[in-house]
């Protein structure tokens, strides 16, 4: 089986695509990963600094903003969303991919409200990310080959009313007249496909 993250030498057609400043910081609670998508990085041209949580990647923020930054949503001690505030106050020409395996509609909003470009649903391999980071503004993404589910518009319209209650489980329960617990295991899932 091969691995789709990890690819060989540096291709000079990548290096020009990401212009200049090849700095990229990764940021993923998902050890195995976080490694294998930055030695990906490392052989497509960039210079990879790495954080394995929210407050690793914010410190990587404020000392050195990268050029590109590829941050999950869910972490250990947060949210995703806080990294991309503290790269946005620090520099405002930064391209950031949110990556997630809890994809949403109103978190994708929210992420691109803060300066994300793109957001790429989990699993996602190196070439999608690269991809994303270096694709150029006006460019169109392709369209997935199928629409949403029932099952996943519901899941979408109960993220949406969760972000608007901004994230009170009990406001949003009470909203969508639905008992607590129903909506904070709904919550604690993964998005149906």
């Amino acid at each position: 089986m091969t691995d789709k993250t990890t690819e060989p030498a540096v291709d000079s057609a990548d290096s020009a695509s990401i212009g200049p400043d090849p700095s990229l910081l990764i940021v993923d609670d998902d050890g195995p990963f976080l490694r294998r998508l930055a030695r990906a990085m490392e052989a497509r041209g960039f210079v990879v600094e790495i954080a394995e949580s929210v407050a690793e990647g914010i410190a990587r923020a404020k000392t050195k903003p990268p050029k590109h930054a590829v941050v999950d949503l869910r972490l250990g001690d947060g949210s995703g969303l806080d990294v991309i505030e503290a790269i946005r106050a620090r520099r405002d020409d930064t391209r950031i991919i949110m990556l997630t395996g809890y994809g949403n509609i109103a978190t994708a909003v929210n992420a691109v409200k803060l300066g994300a470009i793109d957001y790429l649903a989990k699993p996602a391999d190196a070439d999608e990310i690269f991809a994303a980071l270096v694709q150029k503004s006006g460019e169109r993404a392709e369209l997935p080959e199928n629409p949403m589910s029932a099952d996943r518009v519901r899941w979408e319209h109960i993220q949406r009313v969760y972000e608007m209650c901004e994230r009170n489980v009990s406001e949003t329960a009470r909203r969508l007249n639905m008992h607590r617990r129903t909506l904070q295991r709904i919550l604690a899932k993964r998005a149906p496909k």
